[in-house]
């Protein structure tokens, strides 16, 4: 089990620890709900320093990644960044992942925990191009530092502009102190936010500084599980979930970052698809009778027929009530639509919505 250079710092705030993805991480500090509130509502911070980052360099960097990633990166100017995810040859999908242009010949990348080696391998056996390929994920620490009063809360630590960031931009900058830290107004959150990248030896630092820039405003850390109520109730995918090695990008409302406009891999494949359609859907739902809809839970449809699976639920703390993803037969995922989740061998109703769940 590794540690992040926080690991401390959590076990000693009072978190509940957790194996994640070969890291022991911070599930909860208060309560999930108390959590999920603040970030909703003021600014929390989560350690995800378990996440992986990738810096691909040379004349061919662009290239290689046209090739492996589904979006196309060639759209995005340098201070950008792009959502995308990497099909894998056989119709399902490698991981997500979020491509930095630093400038014509960098860019940064960072993908999931668990997918890290799966991840690194998968690109290196794309790389005929001569690109010079560098895994910093154990030299870097990720702070993701979310909520509305973010930008106000942090902005005596930085000399850039944080209120002015556009989403999905990244600058360089001082930020607690110490020099050249990529801020990022990224995050899964949906309530607004920055992502600080920061190596292992400052993070210690730039923790604590959050923490003093932030106490006026009720910052608080925030664990893992808010981070998956939060990112639920926005719809965002979860691999492992959601998505994953079996799961198309259109089966699972991926096609707009999925462009034809090059070629990549599974691209005659999914161009097929999107062209005769799919058989099954990602739908979010909410339920309509009380009842939590839990990953693996099996849908029905009113005839009492399994037509699909639970794939993320939960009882959404903004809403109060049970909402969540999961894939279901075409026929039956239509806004609407009345299904039955299986919950202790009962089906209980819910009808499928348009995400995002929560709106501001």
């Amino acid at each position: 089990m590794k540690n992040t250079a926080l690991s401390d710092k959590h076990i000693a705030l009072g978190a509940k620890m957790v194996p994640f993805a070969g890291y022991n991480m911070p599930v909860q500090y208060e309560g999930v709900n108390i959590e999920h509130e603040t970030v909703r509502n003021a600014v929390g911070v989560f350690d995800v320093s378990h996440m992986g980052e990738f810096v691909l360099r040379g004349p061919k960097a662009l290239d290689l990644i046209q090739k492996f990633a589904s979006n196309d990166v060639s759209v995005i100017a340098d201070g950008k960044a792009q959502y995308s995810c990497m099909p894998n040859g056989k119709g399902g999908i490698v991981d997500d992942l979020i491509i930095y242009r630093v400038n014509a010949e960098e860019f940064f990348i960072v993908v999931n925990a668990s997918n890290i080696e799966k991840d690194w391998n998968w690109i290196s056996s794309l790389n005929d191009l001569g690109v010079e390929m560098e895994n910093l994920s154990d030299q870097y620490s990720l702070l993701a530092i979310q909520g509305p009063k973010a930008a106000e809360a942090m902005q005596s630590l930085t000399n850039v502009n944080l209120k002015d960031m556009v989403y999905y931009t990244f600058q360089y900058g001082t930020f607690a102190g110490i020099e050249n830290v990529m801020i990022s107004s990224t995050g899964y959150t949906g309530s607004g936010g920055f992502e600080i990248y920061v190596k292992n030896e400052d993070v210690n630092q730039v923790w604590d500084k959050v923490f003093e820039a932030g106490a006026s405003f009720g910052i608080k850390p925030i664990g893992l599980a808010a981070r998956d109520t939060l990112r639920l109730e926005m719809g965002f995918c979860l691999y492992g979930n959601d998505i994953d090695d079996t799961t198309s990008p259109l089966e699972a409302g991926l096609g707009w970052i999925t462009k034809f406009t090059k070629d990549f891999t599974d691209a005659d494949f999914l161009k097929k698809q999107k062209e005769e359609g799919v058989s099954r859907k990602l739908v979010a739902f909410e339920m309509i009778d009380r009842g939590i809809p839990r990953h693996d839970y099996l849908i029905k449809n009113a005839g009492g027929e399994t037509i699909g699976k639970v794939t993320s639920g939960t009882m959404s703390p903004s809403m109060k009530i049970g909402i969540g993803l999961g894939y279901v037969t075409v026929d039956n995922s239509a806004l609407d639509s009345e299904i039955f989740i299986d919950i202790r061998d009962k089906g209980i109703k819910a009808k499928v919505v348009k995400l995002p769940f929560y709106k501001k």
